[in-house]
C-alpha cells in the first residue's frame, strides 16, 4: 500500500499524515518502513538458511548495497555479521 492510498483511507493530506505519523511514532514513514524491513530481515537471518541476497530481495530492496547500509545503520552490523552472531544454525552466504 502506498502512502497516498493510506492518506486517502484516513482522509488526510500527505503532509498532515506524515506529520501526525512522526508525532505518534517518533519516525518518519520512510524510517518506519525501513525499520520494519530490517526487523523482518533480522528474523530471516536468524531462522532460515536463505542467502542474504534472497532475504534482501524478499524484504523489497532491489539494491543490495542500499539495504546493507540501512541494515548497518539500525544494527551496527552487516547482514552477514548479524547472521554469524545470531543464527541458530548453519547458514549459506
Amino acid at each position: 500500500m502506498s502512502i497516498e492510498e493510506l492518506c486517502t483511507k484516513v482522509s488526510l493530506g500527505r503532509r498532515t499524515f506524515e506529520r501526525r505519523f512522526k508525532k505518534s511514532t517518533g519516525n518518519s514513514v520512510a524510517e518506519y518502513v525501513q525499520r520494519v524491513k530490517v526487523e523482518f530481515a533480522k528474523k530471516r537471518l536468524e531462522s532460515t538458511t536463505d542467502t542474504i541476497n534472497e532475504i534482501i530481495y524478499n524484504v523489497g530492496y532491489n539494491n543490495i548495497d542500499a539495504f546493507r547500509k540501512v541494515f548497518k545503520k539500525y544494527t551496527d552490523l552487516t547482514p552477514l555479521d548479524y547472521r554469524r552472531r545470531y543464527s541458530a544454525g548453519r547458514y549459506r552466504s
